[in-house]
């Protein structure tokens, strides 16, 4: 196993790249997918990084044992903890089990069952809170004062950036074309700063563009003010974006990612059940935003190879939103 130095910046390319080897032995090269009719529907060349597939069932697992590999086993022998409503919580927990130490994960009431159990069936041990940030780091940090627990921040943090990065690494690798456009999701900013990375270093021209819902635009309305703006609701179909940019990931965004476009409820909607329908993969809602601001503008993407981050798969199927 290797074992990764903490990061003080954002990481350089022979960073990401020893990062990528470093997590191997916790993820899956997942595959790039393709569809023609969807193609058709927006005008473009499409190419779907497919981390529904990934350990987990979510990308969080590269940034999880990307961060979990930074600290020394001295470190790691009193747990890993972090607060998540869902797959951050499931990449920690993983990535404790595979490294046989306890994980202690704060998750508020409300999260979805098919993430708790998920985690549960991982044999982390689960403090439940009330929805709000305030209330998920009291609970936090009382636990990390009890267990003495290391903590792994769900994207505000340099090792989580390098581990989501490889990503898109694997997406430049794996594709023939020559991508003109990366397009990732947005919630507190973890993917979208690494697929910015990895997009400067391992591609030719491919440009990043982040896609968030409008009703939590904080993302783009940070990118306008330069800098870090507040969402006044969490409102949205998409849980796995609900949350505000972090203070490591917003430089980075700003410096690297060329735009970020916003789509409405509806369309959310509707492009997860196409991916579902046509693809015949399952998605949960934020894996369809980026194809939902494609299909918003063609004008930006007529024409172009477009690579997409499929986030994660871990949906209640009872409760779809279709």
């Amino acid at each position: 196993m290797i074992e990764l130095p903490p990061l003080h910046s954002a990481p350089n390319q022979a960073e990401l790249l020893v990062t990528h080897e470093a997590i191997h032995p916790f993820v899956h090269r997942t595959p790039v997918l393709t569809n023609r009719s969807i193609d058709q529907l927006a005008g473009a060349r499409l190419y779907f990084k497919c981390e529904n597939f990934q350990r987990i069932g979510a990308f969080k697992m590269r940034g999880g044992a990307s961060a979990a590999l930074r600290f020394s086993p001295r470190e790691r022998e009193r747990g890993l903890a972090t607060h998540s409503s869902g797959n951050h919580a499931q990449a920690v927990a993983k990535a404790a089990q595979i490294l046989g130490v306890p994980a202690y994960i704060v998750m508020p009431h409300d999260a979805p069952r098919v993430k708790v159990a998920a985690v549960e069936g991982y044999g982390a041990h689960i403090t439940y809170c009330n929805n709000t940030p305030r209330e998920r780091q009291a609970a936090l940090e009382e636990v990390i004062a009890e267990r003495g627990a290391a903590f792994i921040h769900p994207y505000d943090d340099y090792g989580v950036i390098a581990g989501q990065a490889t990503a898109a690494l694997e997406l430049i690798e794996d594709t023939e074309a020559v991508l003109d456009y990366i397009v990732a999701p947005v919630g507190g900013g973890g993917l979208l700063a690494g697929t910015a990375l990895s997009a400067r270093y391992f591609s030719v021209q491919a440009e990043v563009i982040g896609a968030e819902p409008e009703a939590v635009d904080d993302a783009l309305r940070s990118l306008r003010s330069g800098r870090i703006e507040e969402n006044e609701t969490n409102q949205t179909v998409a849980d796995g974006l609900r949350t505000n940019l972090g203070e490591r990931n917003f430089p980075i965004i700003r410096d690297y990612v060329k735009d970020i476009f916003t789509v409405s409820e509806a369309e959310i909607i509707a492009a997860m059940r196409m991916i579902w329908e046509r693809m015949k993969i399952i998605v949960e809602p934020s894996c369809a935003v980026p194809l939902a601001a494609i299909l918003r503008h063609p004008e930006t993407f007529q024409g172009r190879h477009v690579g997409i981050i499929l986030t994660g798969g871990n949906v209640d199927v009872d409760r779809l939103p279709f």
